[in-house]
């Protein structure tokens, strides 16, 4: 599987500033936010696949070479951008059936978000 590149930050920042989203926009934020999880948490006994637009394999662990890997990840892009930008925490979506997780590591909740979140939660001084 080869390994996807982070994309240009303007073009991040331009998707996810966009009212609409394009499929563009979630083709492009998806394979983003993907590459920056390879980064941050390198292995290859997850598999986090959002369809159609890419799978990676990431987290330290056992090395998964032929068939279905230990642990699988699979969600929509929204999900996906929506957890890597913080605005949807990992256990909201799972209890919201949004993502389907299984296998020994496949909690991302130590990866997530992969930046700092868009919209902070309102506090007492908001």
């Amino acid at each position: 599987m080869p390994r996807l590149t982070p994309a240009d930050p303007a073009a991040v920042e331009e998707a996810l500033t966009r009212d609409e989203r394009t499929r563009a926009d979630l083709k492009l934020l998806t394979r983003h936010f993907l590459a920056v999880l390879e980064q941050r948490a390198p292995g290859r006994s997850v598999e986090v696949r959002v369809p159609p637009y890419a799978a990676v394999q990431v987290v330290p662990g056992v090395r998964h070479t032929r068939g279905t890997p230990p642990a699988v990840v699979e969600l929509d892009a929204p999900t996906w951008i929506a957890l890597a930008t913080g605005r949807t925490a990992w256990s909201q979506a799972v209890a919201e059936g949004r993502v389907r997780a299984s296998g020994e590591r496949a909690d991302l909740t130590p990866y997530l978000p992969l930046v700092r979140p868009l919209d902070p939660p309102a506090g007492p001084d908001a």
